[in-house]
Protein backbone atom coordinates (compact mmCIF):
# COMPACT_ATOMS: atom_id res chain seq x y z
CA UNK A 1 0.00 0.00 0.00
CA UNK A 2 1.16 3.66 -1.09
CA UNK A 3 1.43 5.69 1.94
CA UNK A 4 0.03 8.20 -0.91
CA UNK A 5 -3.26 6.35 -0.93
CA UNK A 6 -6.13 7.31 1.23
CA UNK A 7 -7.95 4.64 3.42
CA UNK A 8 -11.25 3.10 1.55
CA UNK A 9 -14.43 4.97 3.30
CA UNK A 10 -15.40 1.35 4.34
CA UNK A 11 -13.45 -0.49 5.98
CA UNK A 12 -13.43 -4.45 4.94
CA UNK A 13 -15.09 -6.94 6.88
CA UNK A 14 -15.37 -10.56 6.22
CA UNK A 15 -19.36 -11.23 5.75
CA UNK A 16 -21.33 -13.37 8.27
CA UNK A 17 -24.58 -14.87 8.77
CA UNK A 18 -27.45 -12.79 9.49
CA UNK A 19 -28.15 -12.70 12.67
CA UNK A 20 -31.96 -13.05 13.96
CA UNK A 21 -32.31 -9.24 16.03
CA UNK A 22 -33.81 -10.14 19.34
CA UNK A 23 -37.87 -9.74 19.69
CA UNK A 24 -39.25 -7.12 22.02
CA UNK A 25 -41.69 -7.86 24.50
CA UNK A 26 -44.12 -5.58 22.58
CA UNK A 27 -44.26 -7.70 19.47
CA UNK A 28 -44.17 -11.13 20.87
CA UNK A 29 -47.36 -10.18 23.20
CA UNK A 30 -48.70 -8.77 20.19
CA UNK A 31 -48.23 -11.97 17.82
CA UNK A 32 -49.44 -14.32 20.62
CA UNK A 33 -52.60 -12.60 21.42
CA UNK A 34 -53.34 -12.74 17.48
CA UNK A 35 -52.39 -16.30 17.31
CA UNK A 36 -54.82 -17.26 20.10
CA UNK A 37 -57.39 -15.05 18.52
CA UNK A 38 -57.45 -16.99 15.96
CA UNK A 39 -57.45 -20.09 17.64
CA UNK A 40 -60.44 -19.01 19.31
CA UNK A 41 -62.34 -17.90 15.83
CA UNK A 42 -61.75 -21.43 14.37
CA UNK A 43 -62.61 -23.53 17.65
CA UNK A 44 -65.74 -21.80 18.09
CA UNK A 45 -66.91 -22.30 14.15
CA UNK A 46 -65.85 -26.34 14.81
CA UNK A 47 -67.83 -26.18 17.95
CA UNK A 48 -71.24 -24.21 15.90
CA UNK A 49 -71.11 -26.77 13.24
CA UNK A 50 -71.08 -29.83 15.73
CA UNK A 51 -74.12 -28.18 16.80
CA UNK A 52 -76.22 -26.90 13.92
CA UNK A 53 -75.32 -30.47 11.72
CA UNK A 54 -75.86 -33.16 14.67
CA UNK A 55 -74.91 -36.89 13.71
CA UNK A 56 -77.72 -39.31 13.84
CA UNK A 57 -77.96 -41.93 16.51
CA UNK A 58 -79.76 -45.52 16.86
CA UNK A 59 -80.82 -43.43 20.55
CA UNK A 60 -83.04 -40.45 21.03
CA UNK A 61 -82.94 -37.59 18.11
CA UNK A 62 -82.29 -39.96 15.86
CA UNK A 63 -84.17 -43.31 14.33
CA UNK A 64 -84.51 -46.05 16.63
CA UNK A 65 -84.89 -49.73 16.43
CA UNK A 66 -88.18 -51.15 18.50
CA UNK A 67 -87.74 -54.65 17.39
CA UNK A 68 -89.78 -57.44 15.41
CA UNK A 69 -92.87 -56.75 14.75
CA UNK A 70 -94.02 -60.01 16.36
CA UNK A 71 -92.67 -58.22 19.73
CA UNK A 72 -95.86 -56.64 19.32
CA UNK A 73 -98.79 -58.51 18.52
CA UNK A 74 -100.74 -58.83 22.07
CA UNK A 75 -103.15 -56.64 22.14
CA UNK A 76 -101.93 -53.83 24.96
CA UNK A 77 -98.33 -54.75 24.56
CA UNK A 78 -96.18 -52.55 25.86
CA UNK A 79 -92.58 -51.63 25.78
CA UNK A 80 -90.63 -49.14 26.88
CA UNK A 81 -87.14 -48.29 25.30
CA UNK A 82 -84.51 -46.25 27.86
CA UNK A 83 -82.17 -44.93 25.21
CA UNK A 84 -85.25 -43.87 22.87
CA UNK A 85 -87.54 -42.39 26.10
CA UNK A 86 -90.74 -43.69 24.77
CA UNK A 87 -92.86 -46.60 25.31
CA UNK A 88 -94.13 -48.87 22.03
CA UNK A 89 -97.63 -50.05 22.30
CA UNK A 90 -100.18 -52.10 20.39
CA UNK A 91 -103.68 -51.32 21.18
CA UNK A 92 -107.02 -51.72 18.27
CA UNK A 93 -104.72 -53.39 15.82
CA UNK A 94 -102.33 -50.45 15.51
CA UNK A 95 -98.84 -49.54 16.79
CA UNK A 96 -98.04 -45.85 18.51
CA UNK A 97 -94.46 -44.79 19.77
CA UNK A 98 -95.75 -42.83 23.05
CA UNK A 99 -92.81 -39.91 24.27
CA UNK A 100 -91.97 -40.63 28.41
CA UNK A 101 -92.57 -36.95 28.99
CA UNK A 102 -95.88 -35.42 30.18
CA UNK A 103 -97.10 -32.99 28.24
CA UNK A 104 -98.26 -30.86 31.38
CA UNK A 105 -94.74 -29.88 33.24
CA UNK A 106 -92.45 -32.66 31.38
CA UNK A 107 -92.48 -35.23 34.04
CA UNK A 108 -91.61 -38.90 33.19
CA UNK A 109 -94.54 -40.63 32.84
CA UNK A 110 -94.91 -44.58 34.39
CA UNK A 111 -96.92 -47.43 32.75
CA UNK A 112 -99.67 -48.90 34.53
CA UNK A 113 -98.64 -52.76 34.22
CA UNK A 114 -102.16 -54.48 33.23
CA UNK A 115 -103.09 -58.11 34.87
CA UNK A 116 -100.84 -60.02 32.19
CA UNK A 117 -96.61 -59.44 31.64
CA UNK A 118 -95.99 -57.15 28.99
CA UNK A 119 -99.45 -55.30 28.53
CA UNK A 120 -100.35 -52.32 30.27
CA UNK A 121 -103.81 -50.57 31.73
CA UNK A 122 -102.42 -47.51 30.55
CA UNK A 123 -99.91 -44.27 31.86
CA UNK A 124 -99.83 -42.10 34.79
CA UNK A 125 -97.99 -39.29 35.56
CA UNK A 126 -96.31 -39.47 39.09
CA UNK A 127 -95.81 -35.82 39.43
CA UNK A 128 -99.45 -34.40 39.15
CA UNK A 129 -101.22 -37.40 38.69
CA UNK A 130 -102.62 -36.82 34.85
CA UNK A 131 -104.01 -40.24 33.45
CA UNK A 132 -103.86 -41.81 30.28
CA UNK A 133 -105.08 -44.92 28.15
CA UNK A 134 -102.93 -47.25 26.92
CA UNK A 135 -102.51 -45.25 23.33
CA UNK A 136 -101.67 -42.00 25.31
CA UNK A 137 -104.61 -40.15 25.32
CA UNK A 138 -105.82 -38.30 27.97
CA UNK A 139 -108.20 -39.56 30.68
CA UNK A 140 -107.95 -37.23 33.65
CA UNK A 141 -105.84 -34.38 35.64
CA UNK A 142 -104.24 -31.60 34.55
CA UNK A 143 -102.25 -32.54 30.97
CA UNK A 144 -103.54 -30.11 28.55
CA UNK A 145 -103.56 -33.26 25.80
CA UNK A 146 -102.77 -36.47 25.00
CA UNK A 147 -99.15 -38.12 25.63
CA UNK A 148 -97.22 -37.20 22.37
CA UNK A 149 -95.84 -39.38 19.96
CA UNK A 150 -93.06 -40.38 17.41
CA UNK A 151 -93.62 -41.65 14.12
CA UNK A 152 -93.34 -44.95 13.17
CA UNK A 153 -92.34 -46.66 10.17
CA UNK A 154 -91.72 -50.51 9.54
CA UNK A 155 -89.25 -52.12 7.59
CA UNK A 156 -87.69 -55.83 7.23
CA UNK A 157 -90.30 -56.98 9.44
CA UNK A 158 -89.03 -54.39 12.30
CA UNK A 159 -90.52 -51.33 13.70
CA UNK A 160 -88.22 -48.09 13.78
CA UNK A 161 -89.10 -45.36 15.77
CA UNK A 162 -88.04 -41.31 14.54
CA UNK A 163 -87.28 -39.95 18.10
CA UNK A 164 -85.95 -36.33 16.07
CA UNK A 165 -89.48 -35.33 15.15
CA UNK A 166 -92.18 -35.44 18.02
CA UNK A 167 -96.17 -34.99 16.68
CA UNK A 168 -98.55 -33.85 19.33
CA UNK A 169 -100.48 -35.84 21.59
CA UNK A 170 -104.61 -35.78 20.51
CA UNK A 171 -106.24 -32.61 22.79
CA UNK A 172 -108.42 -33.45 25.08
CA UNK A 173 -111.46 -34.99 24.45
CA UNK A 174 -110.54 -37.50 22.27
CA UNK A 175 -110.97 -40.74 22.49
CA UNK A 176 -110.53 -43.72 20.71
CA UNK A 177 -108.90 -46.32 22.85
CA UNK A 178 -110.13 -47.43 26.52
CA UNK A 179 -111.71 -44.83 28.54
CA UNK A 180 -110.98 -46.61 32.26
CA UNK A 181 -108.94 -44.84 33.95
CA UNK A 182 -105.60 -46.59 35.14
CA UNK A 183 -105.86 -48.02 39.11
CA UNK A 184 -104.25 -45.95 41.81
CA UNK A 185 -100.95 -46.08 42.96
CA UNK A 186 -99.52 -47.37 39.54
CA UNK A 187 -97.57 -44.87 37.34
CA UNK A 188 -94.28 -45.16 39.00
CA UNK A 189 -91.49 -44.61 36.27
CA UNK A 190 -89.19 -47.39 35.31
Amino acid sequence: MDENQEPSAEPETPPTEHVAEPVDRRDFLNTTWKVLGAALVIEAAWTSYDILNPKASGAFGGEVDAGPVADFLEEGAVKYFLDGRFYVTQSQGGLRALYQKCPHLGCKVGECAGSTAGTSEGFRCPCHGSSYNVIGEYLAGPAPRGMDRFPITIRGGHVFVDTSSVVEGPARGVLTGPTDLPPDGCGSTP
